[in-house]
């Protein structure tokens, strides 16, 4: 299927014009979930656009929405770009600091917010015209007749600001083109018109957009939950059969169910690592793996609505331990990957053809190698225009010969297969001047039911130490010593390490890394400087 043009009004029609039975959206609210079809969804879109035209947005405009991922997002996203003016996505977690600077790097002329709590955030630091979600009906009820200016496949379409994990956050500026070949090159094997997908990533994200826009592309039916504490009840409800997501979903669900497995007693335990061992050796349709997955794993996949066939983890590396767990249960989750400054379209695995850590091969029309030194290179029109107002940011994130510096670092074997090793700045290089890639150690400890999050340091340090915080629960449950079960889980990933990737030292950490501290972006991805700057004494004790 081909779009009458790369815009995401093209993209917008095209589904339309499809005119599919099956809903648009599944939205909750206080009395259940609710569909909304893509007669009504068009309807409120067309109205948002004109609304927005009578109150003097225009062409080239920046809008803001500071909200968690609701059905007026959607709506908004759609009806901003329609007439040409500008999306630019605030987390609902961003302070009011860091909303005044988006909001004034972005030149936003107005901005929508979910509710009194986000308005009175921009209170003090947007001089502009604040609307609440709740007077969005009124605003559709002024639509007026203006008609907006066309908008060609090279207009900017979005600014999408980076987590900022090393400094201030920066202004990626998306094309409407960038956009529409991301959610075409999101191939047929991975959704169609009959796939419910969940969706409760943050729609500031790049990871949101291309699901949300791709899933419009393909008819597939998006269930919205605003609140991440509701994702189990919504896979109860929604029955979805794609669950996008960041890794540290799959860890937690891999966590809880070893956890129960371990906490369970007598045959039940026995039973349950059984299935889990038949499982990781067996097919699913042998006898033993027929008889794991009634015993134990349908029931696991019950809790996830019963229906989920695909999960999708991308934003940050999954280890192929939490991988081959949910194969395990006849639940295939892929990686994908890709950068806001590629429109979250890079490379992606095949339900039909993956390997389990890799990010896939390349998606059609990319094409990606290697720098020198392992940097992964890519070019494609889903790469950026550029960083808004860094012309020198920009220059710097392209060769010469116009590929796009990722700043990962990765290989490609002989079947096109991307493995990412580490972000390149993340290297760490000990006193010794050894090179030490820090996730692939963070990702090994956790995969252990008993650990929250890791953070490696021994950068310009004479040897590896590790901070660790654990999930209290599982610790608590097992009714051992935290310091027994964290210097097991070491143990064990030092097992497989040469020496010099060993970790010598540990210290457990008092709390989670969090976002209200800063430690972590809203994708929940480190800000390692962070980090170790709120614990440099107890890592400086890990070196005394």
């Amino acid at each position: 299927m081909t779009l009458a043009t790369l815009t995401a009004p093209g993209l917008w029609r095209h589904v339309l014009d499809e005119e599919l039975p099956s809903p648009a959206y599944l939205e909750e609210e206080a009395d259940g979930w609710h569909e909304v079809s893509w007669h009504e969804a068009a309807g409120r879109v067309e109205a948002l656009a004109r609304a927005l035209l009578g109150r003097g947005v225009g062409k080239g405009d920046a809008v803001a929405v500071l909200a968690r991922t609701r059905l007026e997002w959607i709506l908004l996203d759609w009806a901003i770009m329609s007439i040409g003016a500008v999306v630019v996505g605030l987390y609902p977690t961003s302070s009011a600091a860091e909303c005044a600077y988006i909001l004034g790097h972005s030149e936003a002329v107005l901005a929508f917010v979910e509710d009194d709590e986000q308005e009175a955030k921009l209170a003090p630091v947007f001089d502009g015209p604040v609307i609440r979600f709740d007077e969005i009906p009124e605003l559709e009820a002024s639509a007026g007749d203006a008609q907006p200016e066309p908008v060609a496949e090279d207009d900017l379409a979005t600014l999408i600001y980076t987590s900022g994990t090393t400094g201030p956050p920066k202004g990626c500026m998306l094309s409407h083109r960038n956009l529409a070949n991301a959610a075409l090159r999101v191939r047929n094997e991975l959704q169609d018109e009959t796939d419910v997908v969940l969706l409760f990533l943050p729609m500031a994200h790049s990871f949101a957009r291309i699901v949300h826009q791709s899933a419009a592309y393909h008819g597939s039916t998006l269930a919205l939950v605003s609140d991440v504490a509701r994702v189990p009840e919504a896979l109860q409800r929604t029955r979805p059969t794609i669950l996008p997501a960041v890794p540290r979903v799959y860890e937690k669900i891999h966590a809880t169910v070893l956890g129960e497995i371990e906490r369970s007693r007598g045959p039940k335990r026995a039973i349950g690592r059984w299935a889990l061992k038949v499982g990781s050796t067996k097919s699913p349709t042998s006898v033993r793996g027929r008889i794991a997955d009634a015993l134990v794993f349908e029931k696991v996949r019950a809790r996830l609505g019963g229906r989920l066939r695909l999960g999708i983890s991308g934003a940050a590396p999954l280890g192929v331990d939490v991988l081959e767990f949910f194969k395990s249960l006849n639940l295939l989750v892929i990686e994908g990957y890709g950068l806001t400054e590629t429109s979250s379209s890079l490379s992606v695995n095949d339900p039909e053809d993956y390997r389990f850590g890799t990010v896939g091969r390349a998606v059609d029309g990319a094409e990606v190698k290697l720098d020198a030194d392992g940097e992964i290179l890519v070019r494609s029109d889903s790469v950026f225009m550029g960083y808004f107002k860094d012309p020198e940011a920009t220059a710097a994130a392209f060769t010469d010969d116009g590929y796009f510096r990722t700043g990962d670092v990765g290989e490609i074997d002989g079947d096109g297969f991307v493995r990412i090793t580490d972000r390149k700045k993340d290297i760490i290089i000990t006193a010794g001047g050894k090179n030490i890639a820090p996730q692939n150690l963070e990702n090994a400890l956790k995969a252990s039911r008993f650990v929250s999050q890791a953070l490696i340091v021994g950068d310009r340090r004479p040897y590896v130490t590790a901070l660790l915080t654990l999930d209290w629960d599982e610790v608590n449950a097992s009714g051992r010593d935290p310091q027994e079960v964290a210097h097991e889980v070491v143990d064990a990933v030092n097992r497989d390490r040469v020496r010099v990737e060993q970790i010598k030292r540990f210290s457990i950490l008092p709390r989670d890394f969090s976002q209200e501290e800063g430690e972590l972006t809203p994708t929940l991805k480190l800000r390692r400087r962070v980090v170790q700057e709120h614990f440099a004494a107890e890592i400086d004790a890990l070196y005394a």
